[in-house]
């Protein structure tokens, strides 16, 4: 695999940065991960570390041998993320939980699929267009004809509010996208909503396909800062370009994968915030369990709707 990638997250006009994202990598596999940790609530920087954590490790654990169901795997590993955040803060005794948005992209050989939960965005951009964009956890986009109890007609603050996250007590809604094949020069956006709520689609999309991604990310996050003044919200965006073998170039942010002996692993999701000692032990063999846990509840679920 051969691919450009680039990263940024800005404070903006906020007093901390909850904002978190990071991408991974094997030989033949990468994932690109992004989380918005929710004002509001407690600890919204440390829902969002576990939440890459989590999903990175349970990716390091089935690329060993290839991940065979690209959409089981993203929908299994939002949901043993979601499932830690709680087990975080029954840990701690917390009257509230942490809570983050999420949005992850998998690559594995020349396919990408991606999951998404909340109003953190995937773009993906191709030939200067935009080939698709998640829709967001929001009444203002899932649910026009719907508002929520206590919101007035036309209040558009209210309808923006998200109705699913992780870390909520209620399970987390989300979708599931792809396989899609990748061609040369597709490039993948994710972003937290202090990008997207200050620049329209048609922007991003425009610097995205115009430039590579190592000038569009770091254009787009100061055109979003500028534009939200002193009330911005943290900006944070991981964008990647794909690159077919042929036409590999040796740029900023450029990888490739080819050297990579099997059964290595490169990240750069930190550890950071959390406490290990708070949190159950992910080592490989509870994350597997964990795994084949909620993939044996996922089956069942859809054995029933299909019964």
């Amino acid at each position: 695999m051969k691919f450009s990638v680039f990263q940024v997250s800005r404070r903006g006009g906020r007093a901390t940065n909850e904002d978190r994202m990071g991408y991974c990598y094997t030989r033949d596999a990468a994932l690109f991960l992004l989380a918005d940790g929710m004002g509001g609530h407690p600890e919204g920087e440390v829902a969002a570390q576990l939440a890459l954590q989590v999903v990175s490790a349970a990716f390091q654990q089935e690329a060993k041998t290839g991940i065979k169901d690209p959409r089981a795997f993203l929908a299994s590993s939002v949901l043993l993320a979601h499932r830690q955040i709680l087990s975080y803060a029954a840990s701690k005794n917390m009257l509230d939980t942490p809570r983050t948005t999420f949005v992850a992209a998998l690559v594995q050989g020349d396919r990408v699929s991606w999951v998404h939960c909340g109003d953190s965005r995937l773009y993906m951009v191709r030939d200067g267009e935009m080939l698709a964009r998640t829709r967001d956890h929001s009444y203002m986009e899932q649910r026009q004809d719907e508002v929520p109890p206590g919101a007035k007609t036309g209040d558009k603050t209210n309808r923006n509010v998200l109705f699913t996250c992780l870390g909520s007590p209620a399970n987390p809604v989300f979708d599931v996208m792809g396989p899609i094949n990748l061609q040369q020069g597709d490039r993948i956006l994710l972003c937290s909503d202090g990008l997207w709520s200050a620049l329209s689609d048609v922007e991003i999309t425009y610097d995205l396909g115009l430039k590579q991604v190592a000038r569009a990310v770091p254009d787009l996050v100061e055109k979003a800062l500028e534009k939200a003044g002193s009330a911005s919200d943290n900006v944070t965006v991981i964008a990647m370009e794909w690159e077919t073998p042929d036409s590999f170039e040796e740029t900023q942010g450029s990888v490739s994968t080819d050297s990579i002996n099997d059964g290595v692993f490169a990240s750069t999701v930190q550890a950071g915030v959390v406490d290990s000692s708070l949190v159950e032990d992910l080592d490989d063999e509870a994350i597997e369990r964990s795994i084949a846990e909620i993939n044996e509840a996922i089956r069942r679920t859809a054995a029933r709707r299909n019964g």
